[in-house]
């Protein structure tokens, strides 16, 4: 099954709550002040956000006087592609330009974040790259041994040190122990922790000076992930996690449970960073690299 037919099964419930709204705008025949309305106040509903639904509806009525645009479904074509301006944020593949290169994951618990380190293993093994998970969770006490399951499961290396460890430490061995593994990629997990904003401030720097002085030629993404499934949540965490962590790339999961799915733009228009991954299910393979304009046509 390819992206957009996954896509388009694993946004089932946005695309069902969006077209019980938008089927009605798009099939009137007059393009008026209330068509605007209309559609700003369907595309909060899939939780695009106030201030992205805003944007959107003033830049579908900017291009519909631009073109001259006289039906809808010429308006519909054209709000499809400002969606798809506004996922466009720069390269959706990871920067992976070096040997090794280091992806930092980082995101609060539950979001999702060590399964979907385990996915992207599994995606890089397979393409035949050789690949190190570390451990550097050592807050929660089952967070190593879930990494430990991944690591099993797709093949890729693991390093690990005991519960309560300092997460630079184990951050170290895990590049002594790549760069001797001649390791093509380094993924590190990390604590999920943000009611204290300083905390993690600290940790992620005594990481990321770890890396510096460690790789200081590798290339490098701060991959925050997101759960899809708390809507505006998300956006809220994202900018936050923007403020302290240098977010490079983002990846949203469980949009197969939501109908919120229109998050992945507002989050990508709000922050000007490129969502890299999307999740619709359980298996390895339901966390695909994404592609903008598959994934608003299966929205819309």
């Amino acid at each position: 099954m390819g992206f957009f037919d996954k896509i388009k099964q694993g946004l089932s419930k946005t695309r069902d709550a969006l077209s019980n709204t938008l089927g009605s705008i798009f099939t009137g025949s007059e393009i008026d002040d209330d068509f605007y309305e209309e559609l700003e106040e369907s595309l909060i509903l899939a939780d695009l956000g106030v201030e992205t639904s805003v944007k959107a509806a003033e830049l579908l009525r900017k291009k519909v006087k631009e073109n001259h645009l006289k039906t809808t479904d010429e308006a519909k074509a054209a709000l499809k592609q400002i969606l798809v301006e506004m996922l466009d944020q720069g390269d959706t593949a990871l920067n992976t330009a070096t040997k090794p290169s280091v992806v930092l994951v980082i995101g609060v618990n539950g979001v999702g974040k060590t399964t979907t380190i385990g996915k992207i293993a599994t995606r890089f093994v397979n393409e035949g790259k050789n690949v190190l998970l570390v451990a550097a969770d050592t807050f929660r006490a089952a967070a190593a041994d879930q990494l430990e399951i991944w690591a099993q499961r797709s093949g890729a290396g693991i390093v690990r040190q005991n519960e309560g460890a300092d997460p630079a430490s184990v951050v170290f061995d895990g590049i002594r122990a790549a760069k001797a593994r001649n390791a093509d990629i380094i993924l590190i997990d990390t604590a999920g922790r943000l009611h204290n904003k300083q905390n993690l401030m600290n940790e992620l720097g005594k990481i990321s000076r770890i890396v510096e002085r460690e790789l200081p030629n590798a290339a490098r993404e701060v991959l925050l992930v997101l759960d899809g499934t708390t809507g505006q949540n998300a956006l809220l965490q994202a900018k936050q996690f923007k403020e302290v962590a240098g977010v490079t790339a983002m990846a949203i999961t469980k949009l197969d449970g939501t109908a919120k799915g229109g998050i992945v733009i507002a989050v990508a228009d709000s922050l000007q960073i490129p969502v890299k991954f999307v999740g619709v299910g359980e298996q390895a393979d339901d966390l695909m690299p994404f592609e903008a304009e598959p994934f608003v046509e299966a929205l819309i």
